[in-house]
């Protein structure tokens, strides 16, 4: 009974003190006053329209966001109240749906602490964390996951791998007390662990010991050529010989061309450089690996995942061909709750399938309506070529001259 009464506790507790900091669905055209557009100078910004795209499960409910120029930088940012990480989860999450199957773009979101001004935005101001699918080509299609300690930024030290399709997926971040973090696409995890591991934040535990050097006589060679073994007396042969079955031509001059030679042909009986064959070398040790030892520059930091203060989160984006469209942005320390957001994940992917298929058949059939009709008038064109060449000449009434 007490154990019941205390995970009651518990769960109150923490429904108390788990907090929504930011939610934007983009439900009207009212977004326009909270999210500022950056007037940084040196840079053509693109616009972003309300829109559900071409084609989505329900138009109204899947309306965000959309890059509407091609060939712009992007920097669009809200700024909210400011909170605090210590102690809690952080999740941050939001959807892409890269409808214009995206070539060369970003997809991401940054994070910032108050230090963030709008207005002044652009691709140099410091953030705390940077998240979200980025795709150039074949060669990149990858979550970025950038982590901001101690004002450096760091890379992810491993490879996670972003959608590619066209359709609408959602991205999340979940960041623990404990130091470890969670990455998931669409609800499922695709990459976790320790941020110390995956992150160079903090100097390596141990080093190589500077003092130590590889014994002069250690010997690392597994094979060693056999000292025993000879080169053949006929090994030696030229490695391009002239043609035998080459003659001088018979117009060839020698006053004018000079003294006739046969062209070289590769020599059969060419064998390369000689060397020994190998033998297991008896003064083999292994390969010799460096000692180690603690790095005195190495200090623990139980602190990696807090964030002192965050409140603000923008999109700073390059695209080549814009389309992409940004929805349900969620920042909390209430992992059920950005859970829960996904509930209708599944029916808008299904939804926005069917309604691609549709589409691609109207405008399929559509294509194919305006080549028949090309080619209707095509043929009108040359009926009509013919007609005026089958038109019989005018004769002269010779009875009125």
């Amino acid at each position: 009974m007490k154990c019941l009464i205390f995970v009651a506790i518990f769960a109150y507790i923490y429904a108390v003190q788990a907090a929504v900091y930011l939610e934007e669905k983009f439900n009207d055209d009212s977004w326009e006053k909270n999210w500022i557009y950056s007037k940084h100078p040196g840079k053509e910004f693109g616009k972003f329209v309300r829109t559900a795209g071409k084609f989505f499960n329900n138009e109204e409910e899947d309306k965000g966001i959309q890059t509407s120029e091609d060939a712009r930088f992007y920097a669009l940012s809200r700024k909210f109240k400011p909170f605090g990480t210590e102690g809690k989860d952080l999740v941050v999450q939001f959807s892409v749906k890269h409808e214009q199957n995206i070539d060369c773009g970003g997809g991401y979101v940054k994070v910032f602490d108050c230090s963030l001004k709008p207005e002044e935005m652009h691709g140099e101001s410091p953030y705390r964390l940077m998240f979200g699918p980025d795709i150039c080509g074949p060669g990149t299609k990858k979550v970025h996951v950038i982590l901001n300690y101690k004002d450096k930024n760091v890379l992810i030290n491993k490879d996670i791998r972003c959608k590619d399709d066209v359709y609408t997926h959602v991205y999340t971040l979940i960041i623990k007390p404990d130091n470890t973090y969670e990455v998931q696409i669409d609800g499922e995890k695709v990459e976790g662990g320790e941020l110390e591991a995956d992150w160079d934040l903090l100097p390596p535990k141990k080093i190589k010991d500077p003092e130590a050097k590889k014994p002069e006589d250690w010997d690392d060679r597994a094979t060693i050529p056999d000292p025993d073994d000879t080169k053949p007396e006929d090994w030696d042969k030229p490695e391009h010989i002239p043609d035998p079955d080459a003659s001088k031509p018979d117009d060839w001059d020698d006053e004018m061309d000079g003294e006739w030679e046969p062209p070289m042909i590769d020599n059969p009986e060419y064998k390369g450089e000689w060397k020994p064959k190998q033998i297991d070398n008896p003064a083999y040790k292994g390969a010799w690996v460096h000692p180690e030892i603690e790095n005195p520059e190495y200090t623990p930091d139980a602190n990696l995942y807090k964030q002192k203060e965050i409140c603000g989160l923008g999109f700073d984006l390059w695209q080549v061909k814009s389309g992409t469209i940004f929805d349900n942005v969620l920042i909390t320390d209430d992992v059920e709750y950005a859970k829960k957001a996904l509930s209708g994940l599944k029916d808008t992917q299904e939804g926005e399938k069917k309604a691609k298929e549709e589409l691609d058949k109207a405008e399929k059939e559509a294509a194919s309506s305006e080549d028949e009709k090309k080619d209707d008038d095509d043929e009108d064109d040359d009926d009509d070529d013919e007609e005026s060449n089958n038109v019989p000449p005018v004769e002269e009434d010779h009875d009125e001259l």
